[in-house]
C-alpha cells in the first residue's frame, strides 16, 4: 500500500472524527456557521453521522479497498454539498468545508490510483 495514501487516509480519518466531534457536540463555531448559511443547529448530530461513517469506512478500507473508495467518495459528495450550499446563501468565507473537500478527493484519487 502507498505510503502517500496511507498518511492522507489517517489525516482524513482524523478530521472526519474531528469533524463529526464537533458536530456531535454542538460546537459554537460550526453552529454559527450553519446560522450563516440557513442551516438549523438541530441538524448538528445529523451532519455529524456521514462524517463518523465515512470515518469508519476509511479505517476498514485499509484491508477493504472498496469500502475506502465508497467512503471517500462519500466525502466528496457530503462536502462538495457543503460548498453549494454555503455558495448559495452567498457565503464565501473560507470555512473548513475546502480543506474538508481537497482531503477527501485527494484520499479518493490516491486509492483509485493504488
Amino acid at each position: 500500500m502507498a505510503i502517500a495514501y496511507v498518511i492522507v487516509a489517517v489525516l482524513t480519518i482524523a478530521y472526519c472524527l474531528f469533524s463529526a466531534g464537533a458536530d456531535f457536540v454542538r460546537w459554537e463555531r460550526v453552529g454559527v456557521a450553519m446560522d450563516t448559511v440557513g442551516v438549523p443547529r438541530s441538524w448538528m448530530p445529523w451532519l455529524g453521522v456521514p462524517k463518523a461513517a465515512a470515518a469508519l469506512g476509511l479505517l476498514v478500507g485499509f484491508w477493504m479497498p472498496v469500502i475506502a473508495m465508497a467512503a471517500a467518495a462519500g466525502l466528496v459528495l457530503f462536502f462538495g454539498a457543503a460548498i453549494m450550499t454555503h455558495l448559495r446563501a452567498r457565503d464565501y468565507s473560507f470555512g473548513l468545508q475546502y480543506p474538508f473537500l481537497l482531503l477527501a478527493i485527494t484520499t479518493l484519487a490516491l486509492r483509485a490510483a493504488i
